[in-house]
């Protein structure tokens, strides 16, 4: 039995959780209330780092479970929290995606995520396409540092830090200390008068530019793929340049759909076709013809799916190797046939079953039915079956 369920609550999560399911509340909360992207969310970024060092630590979250916060503070948490909620972030995301986050001159900018729209005969071919972007430079006349030689002056309200420490009344009476991000520098810890600003980046130490990429669509890849210029991303001074990732956005093709390495057609032919043979033409995406051929007295039935070999999309790395060409044929039927061809039609197929009918049947008659039409009548019922079943008085349901 859990006696409190506060750093639950702060998390999200249940007092059963797995693993994962605690890890990936946290890294949720911790992005989202990070001091660089939530200046003002110092004290909600301690609290849930404070909850995922107790919950995440087996010997702290039985002591919590046990005797609540207060056991904790009384000494039993094994060494007590971390004085600097940063810590925990830190190793949380070096143990779930490796590296130093952020160690001295391998702190990174942020990634530019792009979507490059590509279609069916980029990704079968390959295609090599130019993409205009615009990012952060470092500006080359103040070499970044935003103004003159010397004019870069330490904020005086955090001390050069970024940061500032401020007290405030904790439960129980106790003072706790939370750090929060300077507002007169935005963190930045230091400042520059206006008037010694540079003119060009206006102090802001980067300039927008212009830059075309060249990116390069092998045969094979897929939508969704990944496509990632190192370095290539916004610039700012003290870190390291974030990447351009380019994920491509596939086309619905009119023809052709993909499964994998396999192309799907659907083909529609004659009943003459399906009863007598054919033959077809399919013009591929490299715009080659491939010539089929199905050979008279083989029978196509409606619905019947083929393949040729070898005649699909290629491997991503191996274009040489390619999936299947997977063709299903649909039958056009005739919606109706002459009285007096008839006989004759009847001569060539094999003979219908012999039905005896009893005296006493009763003749029907047969409607057309839509199956799209049914099927939304039939969701519409059971709309109006839900709504009734909730108990709200709700206007009565019709039906054709």
């Amino acid at each position: 039995m859990v006696k409190e369920t506060m750093y639950y609550d702060i998390l999200g999560v249940k007092p059963n959780f797995t693993t994962d399911e605690l890890k990936k509340a946290y890294r949720k909360l911790a992005l989202k209330y990070h001091p660089d992207k939530n200046p003002n969310e110092g004290e909600k970024f301690k609290q849930i780092s404070q909850a995922y060092e107790v919950l995440s630590n087996p010997e702290k979250r039985a002591i919590y479970d046990k005797g609540g916060e207060q056991a904790l503070k009384e000494g039993g948490g094994g060494g007590g929290f971390s004085s600097n909620p940063m810590d925990v972030f830190d190793m949380f995301f070096r143990s779930a995606f490796g590296g130093n986050m952020r160690g001295p001159g391998e702190r990174r900018g942020k990634d530019v995520v792009h979507q490059l729209s590509v279609s069916l005969e980029d990704l079968y071919k390959g295609a090599v396409r130019k993409l205009a972007l615009e990012k952060n430079i470092i500006c080359e006349k103040c070499e970044g540092r935003g103004g003159k030689k010397g004019a870069v002056e330490k904020c005086m309200t955090c001390q050069g830090s970024g940061i500032y420490v401020q007290i405030q009344q904790a439960s129980l009476g106790m003072i706790q200390q939370v750090k929060c991000v300077c507002g007169d520098c935005n963190g930045q810890g230091e400042k520059i008068a206006p008037k010694d600003r540079c003119k060009t980046c206006q102090g802001k130490k980067t300039v927008r530019d212009r830059k075309i990429l060249e990116v390069h669509v092998d045969p094979g890849m897929v939508d969704g793929q990944k496509i990632t210029f190192s370095g290539e991303g916004d610039q700012e001074p003290g870190f390291k340049p974030g990447d351009i990732v380019i994920v491509l956005d596939e086309k619905d093709h009119l023809v052709y759909k993909r499964t994998g390495n396999d192309l799907i057609l659907r083909m529609h032919i004659e009943l003459v076709e399906a009863l007598c043979g054919f033959q077809k033409v399919i013009h591929t995406l490299d715009n080659r013809d491939l010539l089929i051929t199905v050979i008279p007295g083989e029978v196509v039935k409606h619905g019947d799916v083929k393949f040729v070999l070898g005649e699909g999309m290629p491997q991503y790395k191996n274009p040489f190797e390619k999936g299947r060409l997977i063709i299903q044929f649909l039958v056009n039927f005739p919606t109706s046939l002459p009285a007096e061809v008839i006989p004759r039609l009847e001569s060539c197929l094999p003979p219908r079953e012999e039905q005896m009918v009893p005296d006493d049947a009763i003749e029907c008659l047969l409607e057309d039915m839509d199956p799209e039409a049914e099927a939304r009548r039939r969701e519409y019922r059971n709309a109006c079956d839900e709504d009734e079943g909730h108990g709200t008085p709700r206007v009565q349901c019709t039906t054709n």
